[in-house]
């Protein structure tokens, strides 16, 4: 048998904790009808009303979550980008951030004077708004 990849395997653990919790949801809510229809102590009543109402609603919380996909996260990384300047004659180049970059480090040659260049900024790449 090929297994179905879109089905969702629940823990039996959480589905007993929330079959139980419906259970106690229920008979707080027949404790509460029993107790305002018999005019006893209207306060517990409707206290038992409120309780079994909340455990109504969240045991059909959970299950529905237990029902739905996990939303998976994920992580962009920013570009980092160098910034490189010859001393001498002002060129500039920028390129990707290496490992061990830093700002004043002297790194390679000028393209135009064959000076040494220096690292003068690194920074992460500003993001481009969504309209």
């Amino acid at each position: 048998m090929a297994s179905n990849s879109s089905v969702k395997k629940v823990s039996p653990f959480i589905l007993m904790m929330i079959v139980i919790a419906f259970i106690l949801s229920l008979s707080a809510l027949y404790v509460a009808a029993d107790s305002l229809v018999n005019q006893s102590e209207a306060l517990d009543g409707y206290s038992f009303l409120v309780i079994g109402f909340g455990g109504l609603a969240l045991s059909v919380y959970w299950l529905l979550q237990t029902r739905r996909t996990p939303v998976r996260a994920s992580l962009e990384l920013p570009r980092v980008i160098t910034t490189l300047e010859c001393p001498k004659c002002d060129f500039k180049s920028i390129r990707d951030f290496q490992r061990e970059d830093y700002i004043f480090k002297k790194v390679g040659s000028c393209q135009k004077c064959n000076e040494t260049m220096t690292i003068t900024a690194v920074y992460r790449e500003p993001e481009k708004k969504k309209n």
